[in-house]
């Protein structure tokens, strides 16, 4: 089969090649994936780049997500049930931007024939993210506030819907003026330009001083350092990325008064812990969602996997305007 592989560690436009590879074969209670599509995360960038926490020793194919048909099982009857279905999978071990991938039965959902492949590859990493941190892990309760960092981000887009649905308030930090606007057009309750803003301050006036009850930051480094401050007295913050490459500074003094948190979320961690009843009515909201157009994203361009460094230099490019998906289907 054909797979995208990087040897070394690097930009990824510059070392990412497409190779004939070994077809995977799947063990006990796994299946084999017949790839149609995945998209290009942050996650899959900074992998390729050797910045990731789940770290992908080289040579390896990235790519945690994606969308596929069910062609094989190694045994189980998981695995048996899903044969021949098409699936949203993702996976710790990356693998997906590749023509066949092999993954746990148990990380496999299938998806409804009106889901767009498109979309569908995107099921995991955004959508069920998004829906697990508001609703799951933090359980944002009606009219509180959210601040939340890289908000532009496909995420970030979905979370401001999932609020307008479940009608808690936003507080949206972005770079650009412009990014500010479209949030607000989207629904967004407010929207701060960070550094050319002074957050804390902001974030003061619209909440008359109380600070947030909830962050959730992609960023770390300053921002997500200075998201942090914002939160008030019991105020829970959720680390979900790095896109800075920067650690985050925290003051024991601001976060013992008030007494304050700051958690880390890692998708695959929290699906591991999750009881199958609780996983499955995950899956199922988002796929409602996704039907309703509520965790959708845009797209901005798609490419055939033999034209990985071409989707990579579109994918670096800031204004984008969407995901940028890899078609891997066999002709």
């Amino acid at each position: 089969m054909k797979a995208a592989v990087f040897e070394r560690c690097g930009n990824p436009a510059e070392v990412l090649r497409v190779l004939d590879v070994p077809a995977p074969a799947p063990g006990f209670r796994q299946v084999r994936v017949r790839m149609l599509a995945a998209p290009v995360n942050p996650s899959d960038l900074l992998t390729v780049e050797g910045k990731y926490g789940n770290a992908l020793p080289p040579p390896a194919t990235p790519g945690y997500e994606g969308v596929g048909l069910v062609e094989a099982s190694g045994g189980g009857l998981l695995g048996w049930m899903r044969k021949g279905k098409r699936v949203a999978l993702i996976s710790s071990r990356g693998g997906t931007w590749a023509e066949e991938c092999v993954v746990s039965a148990r990380q496999v959902v299938p998806v409804p024939d009106d889901v767009p492949d498109e979309q569908a590859a995107m099921f995991f990493i955004n959508p069920v993210t998004a829906v697990a941190m508001t609703r799951h892990v933090l359980r944002i309760p009606r009219d509180s506030w959210l601040l939340q960092t890289a908000a532009g981000s496909a995420l970030g887009q979905m979370v401001i819907r999932l609020a307008k649905r479940h009608r808690f308030r936003t507080i949206n930090v972005v770079r650009r003026k412009e990014q500010a606007e479209r949030l607000r057009s989207l629904g967004g309750d407010a929207s701060i330009v960070y550094p050319d803003e002074p957050l804390v301050q902001r974030v003061h006036e619209l909440t008359q001083g109380k600070g947030v009850p909830f962050v959730v930051d992609a960023v770390g480094g300053k921002t997500g350092t200075t998201a942090i401050q914002t939160l008030g007295d019991g105020g829970r913050a959720l680390l979900y990325g790095i896109l800075s490459d920067q650690p985050i500074e925290l003051d024991s003094r601001f976060m013992i008064n008030g007494s304050k948190r700051v958690e880390g979320f890692w998708l695959s961690d929290w699906l591991r812990r999750q009881r199958i009843p609780t996983m499955l009515r995950v899956f199922r909201e988002v796929k409602q969602l996704m039907r309703e157009g509520v965790v959708r994203a845009d797209v901005a361009g798609q490419y055939d996997l033999n034209q990985v460094g071409d989707a990579m230099r579109h994918v670096q490019h800031a204004a984008r305007g969407g995901k940028i998906i890899l078609r891997l289907g066999r002709p």
